[in-house]
């Protein structure tokens, strides 16, 4: 099992406990019944990741996260996680949250993604609301 974070433009200053993140990360995976082989986390700008949407999705917009399931087989997992710090400095004001909080949400949120979990659909959103508040209670507590 292979989790890197990498900060093409910038370092993220919430993200301080790696090695336990990384940890956490593997148990969310297990306890979900998947098996994590290789997980990056890029941590980049609002600017990087409108390029990138706009590439592979065809969508003109900023978004706080971008996930790629890269997996050869359904046995085991392996991707790629963009994630805006600029989207999540923005929603943690607008949600009344830490940074470092909203930062985690979307950590998570990625590797649910991962999982199989959605959030087209209200009532996916509200299952991976749920599930992101689950996994916040048992990281931070």
């Amino acid at each position: 099992m292979i989790i890197s974070f990498f900060f093409p433009e910038h370092k993220v200053p919430a993200l301080k406990e790696r090695t336990k993140l990384k940890a956490f990360i593997n148990k969310l995976f297990t306890k979900e019944g998947h098996k994590l082989a290789n997980l990056t986390y890029v941590f980049c700008s609002d600017e990087y990741l409108l390029t990138l949407n706009q590439q592979h999705l065809q969508h003109d917009y900023y978004t706080d996260i971008l996930t790629f399931d890269l997996s050869p087989t359904k046995e085991t997992i392996e991707g790629e996680i963009y994630i805006s710090t600029d989207r999540v400095r923005d929603n943690a004001e607008n949600h009344d949250k830490t940074f470092n909080n909203e930062l985690h949400r979307v950590i998570f949120h990625g590797a649910l993604h991962l999982c199989g979990y959605k959030d087209k659909t209200k009532a996916q959103e509200i299952l991976m609301r749920q599930k992101e508040d689950e996994y916040l209670s048992l990281y931070f507590k």
